[in-house]
């Protein structure tokens, strides 16, 4: 059976059930600011995002300025709450497990948030050394963005044709595609919402999976099935 040369996880959303904690204090602290947004419109529409980027998203739509001090309230906020409450996904640990090729994390998260809910969750041995988060690669450029895919491959030198990422976000699934990899999308945290499949599929995921149960044996059927064959 051919063997993907790189599995990618992202994180929140995936591994983790962050983004909807993370949505929730985020909404929060942009309603207070003069932006009334609620969370399910924060993960439906922004996931995948940086806080900064979503910011500067509304910034533009909606012509209100926001005090940079807001970025640095939100990271404690939120590394507050996910210290205190982040929850693995269902099913994480033994899909992670079972996996036999080569794994790592890409996120737009900071790698020390990465680690620290990892940590928490007991899944950080799985990647250890081999977390890449877009705010510390060279670029600096996060999703949507490919470089933090590319990056990662290159650094464990595989070929992104033949690595497989699984993403939550349809900003995520945009980045991973530019980079030319395969992707999975993933249905199964608590933010999950109405239409979230048919967005995945519609920015280019190849198939969207909603139980971690699912996953070796759909990487083992797409393996079996190229774009190039």
């Amino acid at each position: 059976m051919p063997q993907p040369d790189l599995v990618i996880f992202d994180c929140d959303g995936v591994l983790v059930d962050s983004e909807i904690v993370a949505a929730r204090v985020e909404a929060e602290l942009l309603t207070s600011a003069g932006f009334e947004i609620s969370a399910e419109e924060i993960f439906e529409t922004y996931a995948g995002l940086t806080f900064k980027d979503i910011m500067l998203r509304l910034e533009e739509k909606s012509h209100i300025p926001f005090q940079a001090s807001l970025i640095d309230r939100a990271e404690e906020l939120v590394d507050r709450k996910l210290r205190a409450d982040v929850r693995v996904i269902d099913g994480a640990h033994e899909a992670v497990a079972a996996v036999t090729a080569p794994r790592a994390v890409c996120s737009n998260s900071r790698t020390e948030r990465i680690e620290f809910m990892l940590e928490k969750v007991r899944l950080l041995p799985f990647f250890a050394g081999r977390i890449f988060s877009g705010l510390d690669i060279p670029s600096k450029k996060t999703k949507p963005a490919p470089d933090v895919f590319l990056y990662a491959a290159e650094k464990l030198g595989a070929n992104p044709k033949n690595t497989f990422v699984i993403e939550d976000s349809v900003h995520g699934v945009t980045g991973a595609r530019a980079a030319g990899m395969r992707v999975i999308g993933f249905t199964g945290a608590g933010h999950s919402y109405p239409g979230h499949a048919d967005a995945l599929t519609e920015a280019g995921a190849e198939t969207v999976i909603r139980r971690w149960a699912e996953l070796n044996s759909t990487i083992a059927a797409l393996s079996e099935w190229s774009e190039d064959a």
